[in-house]
């Protein structure tokens, strides 16, 4: 039987994208949903595989801690700053579109990554691995919006989409560590091209092409400045070890990200179509949703940046063992991504969001005040909990991000809910490598590594960040999840999107 052929590009005039959503199916709903979540894993793989293998890419390329920050910080920091970009762009000119550019420029980055012969070509081949990734995620979360709108079955789709992660985070440590140990750290990027290429066949032939009715113009100043920010700031704290905190250079970048953020709040509101819509943030769970990304994703990328760091550089595991480690995280993750999606379908984003802030903060005190790194046991609860706040979180920070905004922003809700995970790695990889490289500076290093009462020392502060992070989640999801913030919500969508008056065209 003939594979079916794409939908005809909807005319730009016909609205959102609803005559597309109604020619698919059950079945073709399930494969798009599937190839959906095809990008995101790749997308995911790429953090969770690549800190396995970091010490083996410092061994080989010769670089330092900060180095390895780079390798991961350089992905995720264009991705953060191209997302929003993506969003609207895809809005604009057709999601399918754009989502297919994003598979193919995201599968040559990764071949390049693959025989990168130095740390610099490395860094600027995984920044252009992010400029395809920047064109997955929020485009294949707004078709999947446009796909699923009833909100109880879109709510159990994010949720799988969510279990997605869940899936990269049991299966990158586990799929680094084999990789790294037979084939080489080179391998780990080699496995992104068939799914890539698998991804695109699938995009070209069963997803429908769909744009918002009224898109939003580009606004390369705003893009601008929103690189400058996350560039500036991210490069003065993972420099800012070495460089010293308050020498000429860390305070020109930090001076310049100040003045980019200044300069981007002062900007966007005079916009008629800002890259960055400011009225999104009235909506108190939309803002919520903000925020508790950038909190979960940051405790996320230092939880795992200085797991690897620690399991070993100062246990002395090899890549395999590391990974089969982190599995008492990754498999709660797994577990509890889904069934985060099924209550936010029946009950809504709080009791996700309070379990996932409780369980986050909890993992973070066990290493800040029991030591738990020193038992096996109490490593191995540590792990469990943080897993299940990790898994708990993301689907209900996907949901309530797109819920409350009109179908004709959904590009652009995605995109800042992205956007503001991507930072959140970003800067948990940034602060806490630079606490552990404060920290361990001058002291006796253990096989090239962080001795092991360096280590210790370097990661307590670091672990009271992580219990701080938790903790933010649930105190902003408590407050952002009740009835008077669902009232904000609805009152900022009719602002945005008011109903048309009866009778009129």
């Amino acid at each position: 039987m003939p594979a079916p052929r794409p939908a005809p590009d909807p005319e730009p005039s016909k609205g959102p994208s609803h005559e597309a959503t109604e020619e698919c199916g059950p079945r073709r709903r399930l494969v798009i949903l599937g190839t959906c979540c095809m990008s995101l894993l790749i997308v995911s793989l790429d953090t969770t595989v690549l800190n396995v293998a970091l010490p083996s890419i410092r061994k080989d390329l010769h670089t330092t801690v900060a180095g390895m920050q780079w390798t991961i910080d350089a992905y995720t920091l264009v991705i953060a700053s191209l997302l929003m970009l993506a969003g609207s762009t895809a809005d604009r000119i057709g999601r399918r579109r754009v989502f297919k550019t994003g598979l193919v420029v995201f599968t040559i980055g990764s071949a390049l990554c693959s025989v990168a012969p130095s740390l610099e070509l490395l860094v600027v081949f995984r920044m252009v691995q992010a400029v395809g990734g920047s064109m997955l995620n929020p485009v294949a979360m707004s078709i999947i919006t446009n796909t699923f709108t009833e909100p109880r079955e879109r709510a159990r789709a994010i949720g799988i989409w969510g279990g997605v992660v869940g899936i990269s985070m049991a299966a990158g440590p586990l799929i680094g560590g084999l990789l790294v140990e037979t084939v080489g750290w080179r391998a780990i990027f080699l496995i992104n091209v068939p799914v890539g290429i698998t991804a695109f066949i699938l995009t070209w032939r069963y997803v429908p092409e769909s744009r918002a009715a009224k898109p939003r113009r580009p606004d390369p100043v705003g893009q601008l400045l929103v690189m400058a920010t996350l560039g500036a700031v991210t490069y003065a704290i993972i420099e800012a070890p070495t460089a010293g905190w308050t020498s000429p250079l860390i305070l020109s970048f930090a001076g310049a990200a100040a003045l980019a953020l200044t300069g981007l709040i002062l900007y966007e509101p005079r916009r008629d179509e800002p890259l960055i819509d400011l009225r999104f943030f009235r909506s108190a769970p939309f803002s919520g949703a903000t925020i508790i990304a950038v909190c979960a994703f940051g405790a996320l990328g230092g939880f795992l940046f200085m797991n690897t760091l620690y399991l070993q550089n100062v246990r002395n595991l090899s890549p395999l063992e590391a990974g089969l480690y982190i599995l008492p995280m990754a498999a709660p993750a797994l577990v509890c991504a889904p069934l985060s999606g099924r209550l936010v379908g029946s009950y809504g984003a709080r009791v996700p969001l309070l379990i996932a802030g409780t369980t986050l903060a909890a993992s973070g005190l066990m290493f800040a005040v029991f030591e738990a790194e020193t038992r096996l046991g109490l490593l191995i609860v540590g792990y469990m909990l943080f897993g299940v706040g990790f898994g708990m979180v993301n689907a209900p920070i996907t949901n309530t991000a797109v819920s409350g905004m009109p179908l004709s922003q959904s590009g652009v809700a995605a995109a800042v809910a992205s956007t503001s995970r991507q930072i959140g790695t970003t800067l948990g990889v940034a602060v806490i490598g630079a606490v552990l490289a404060a920290g361990a500076a001058g002291a006796a290093t253990h096989r090239g590594g962080i001795g092991d009462e360096a280590f210790a020392d370097a990661s307590r502060p670091a672990w009271w960040i992580i219990t701080g992070l938790g903790l933010s989640v649930l105190v902003v999801g408590a407050l952002t999840s009740g009835e008077w913030a669902r009232g904000t919500a609805r009152r900022n969508a009719e602002r945005l999107d008011p109903p048309a008056v009866p009778g009129s065209p």
